[in-house]
């Protein structure tokens, strides 16, 4: 059995053991490095959250501010979505290609420019144009994320730490309500009009997660697949080293089982063998998800003003809701390493049909806040869930390609989304939009049973 309490690297023959990289950071112990990595690509995630809550929030302010009507009013939050989309296809198969920290320093540095712009739009053709290439930036963030810690963190605490960083990345969405409701109130700071604020708070933050993004290694698997194995042989040894250091013990040995090789994938194998099974299951899973899940939180603040309320209270009363996201996503940390995903995946997703419905039939105040809150809760165990799920369930020369293309689905979902659900707002109500929404997470839960693998407890490279 081969012992790694040295920090010399291990090899075989003189050469290194690149197909031995993923086992040896498998079976690290948690350390502070893994914690800190986990702190700074979770707070990247905020802004992508951020992002994608604040379309609701801005349609709703401009809606008043500048007199839009409904189709205006989706192209503001459909127009983030639809840069993602295109983002989310192209700069996930280049993660593929050119390495995960390089693209991670290329997606928040674009979206921070262009949301800087879009913060000072002399109109609606120009928001929407510039909102579209923030989100372009963003497309491949969540994925990058997903990709990233799984591929670094130790398999026994993989789910669970995912769920922290989500946790960090979720708070950034009562903050967009929360502060569009009060910047909104304030209609001027500085001179400046509210809601162009929410615009340069997420660009300047996301400037600065920019800075801290640098000192990150490219993933040792990504190196392997690519066949630079003296590069990842020097990050898995200096991290041994590291960990071994922090934690003041000898590392456990390294498993003697024969390794899985890890190899460059072509882009069509996602559509051969047992991979078909999956992508066709992951696209449907993102094509479904969106309409439960992303639909509550884009519209919410525009189905509370069709239930009577105004502007700055609909935009109060989400807050409070949205509050659930960061809850939810705590409570799936103790719960994510313990029950099967596929399972986790389905009970959170029939929670999310039952509270949408009571949400949308809610008239009552305390009922709207606390139905929404439940809803918020719920999605987050699912959000977190799913988020693990999809990084298991393809190989490493392909999974930032297959969960990108797949998540741009999602996207894709997101622009049609308001145009279909405003119009039946408006003609038949909250109820119908909330039915219809129920009726298809049932629809994702059979999906996710019907052909969904086992992953929990499993090294990437078994599944």
């Amino acid at each position: 059995m081969t012992d790694t309490t040295s920090p010399t690297p291990e090899r075989r023959g003189g050469s290194p053991i690149g197909n031995r990289a993923a086992a040896r950071l498998d079976r690290l112990p948690p350390s502070r490095w893994h914690r800190r990595i986990t702190l700074v690509v979770g707070i990247g995630a905020f802004f992508d959250l951020y992002e994608i809550f604040l379309g609701g929030v801005l349609a709703a302010v401009l809606a008043e501010q500048w007199h839009l009507g409904h189709t205006a009013k989706s192209w503001v939050i459909a127009a983030g979505f639809l840069g993602m989309f295109v983002g989310a296809n192209l700069l996930s198969v280049l993660a593929d290609r050119l390495g995960r920290r390089r693209l991670f320093l290329v997606n928040l540095g674009a979206y921070s420019v262009f949301s800087l712009a879009a913060a000072f739009a002399p109109d609606l053709p120009w928001l929407l144009a510039l909102r579209f290439l923030a989100g372009l930036g963003l497309g491949a963030e969540l994925v990058l994320v997903d990709t990233y810690l799984a591929e670094f963190l130790p398999r026994a605490v993989r789910g669970r730490y995912l769920a922290y960083a989500y946790t960090l990345g979720f708070v950034g969405v009562p903050v967009a309500a929360l502060l569009g409701a009060r910047l909104v109130a304030a209609h001027r700071l500085l001179g400046i009009d509210g809601w162009r604020w929410l615009l340069l708070a997420g660009a300047l933050g996301a400037a600065f997660i920019q800075l801290m993004r640098r000192q990150l290694p490219e993933s040792p698997r990504w190196l392997t697949v690519h066949g630079r194995h003296e590069e990842a042989e020097r990050i898995v040894a200096g991290l041994e080293e590291r960990v071994a250091r922090e934690t003041g013990g000898s590392l456990p040995s390294v498993p003697e089982t024969e390794p899985v090789p890890e190899r460059r994938v072509p882009l069509g194998a996602m559509f051969r063998g047992d991979l078909r099974r999956r992508t066709v299951m992951w696209w449907i899973f993102q094509v479904l998800q969106t309409v439960g899940y992303y639909g509550f939180g884009s519209l919410a603040p525009v189905v509370l003003t069709a239930k009577g309320h105004t502007v700055t209270e609909s935009l109060l009363y989400a807050a409070l809701s949205f509050c659930g996201y960061p809850l939810g996503s705590a409570l799936s940390v103790p719960l994510i390493d313990r029950i099967e995903r596929r399972t986790l995946i389905i009970a959170s997703a029939l929670a999310i049909a039952g509270c949408g419905l009571a949400f949308g039939f809610a008239d009552a105040t305390w009922a709207i806040v606390a139905f929404g809150f439940l809803l918020t809760v719920a999605s987050n165990v699912f959000s977190n869930a799913f988020h693990v799920y999809q990084t298991e369930i393809f190989p490493t020369g392909l999974r930032s390609s297959a969960i990108g293309i797949a998540y741009s689905l999602s996207r894709l979902t997101s622009v049609a989304l308001p145009f279909i659900a405003l119009p039946v707002l408006t003609e038949l109500g909250p109820a119908a939009v909330f039915t219809g929404s129920a009726g298809l997470m049932l629809l994702l839960c059979a999906n996710v049973a019907a052909l969904g693998p086992r992953s929990t407890g499993r090294s990437l490279e078994r599944i």
